[in-house]
């Protein structure tokens, strides 16, 4: 069988370190293949968000390896795109703007945003209107509903077309 596009292998992580730390994650591993829908399930506080992050490179792993993509990952990954528990919207950027801001940073959208931006614009506006926001693209997070921030957090996460989409409690 083929390496997975996601592989985790004895993977482990502890908050705080040494003996007082808390162990999020013990000897974790597991294979997801490409085009794989994937749900990690369990109770609060189990170590699901910490896979995550540990997954798309926010937090390095204490052991083990994990890797994405044939590639060890050692940082932040921009084929991610994630969605949080908390929708974690800038609160100085409109919906719209929120939405954008995967493809200020992630390549090869970044050195491309200001030439094909009519394109982009129209594409954000799509996913917008799809989730029923299209009327709210200038309002800020703290004049939305939780709900319509956590579907502008998702367009926010599909907007540059990530090879792995991670959702953390949807």
């Amino acid at each position: 069988m083929a390496a997975g596009f996601v592989e985790l292998d004895k993977v482990a992580l502890c908050y705080g370190g040494g003996p007082e730390g808390t162990i999020a994650l013990r000897n974790t591993s597991m294979s997801v293949q490409q085009g794989e829908f994937v749900a990690v399930v369990g109770p609060s506080g189990c170590g699901k968000s910490t896979l995550m992050k540990v997954i798309t490179g926010l937090w390095p792993a204490s052991a083990g390896s994990v890797s994405v993509d044939g590639q060890k990952v050692t940082k932040p990954l921009s084929i991610v795109g994630m969605a949080f528990q908390n929708p974690s919207l800038l609160p100085w950027r409109s919906t719209l703007s929120n939405i954008m801001l995967p493809l200020e940073i992630a390549q090869p959208h970044a050195s491309k945003l200001r030439r094909e931006n009519a394109e982009y614009l129209a594409k954000a506006r799509k996913m917008l209107e799809l989730v029923g926001l299209q009327a709210f693209e200038a309002k800020y997070p703290w004049q939305l509903s939780g709900g319509m921030q956590q579907r502008a957090s998702l367009c926010r996460a599909l907007i540059h077309d990530p090879s792995l989409l991670m959702l953390d409690e949807p």
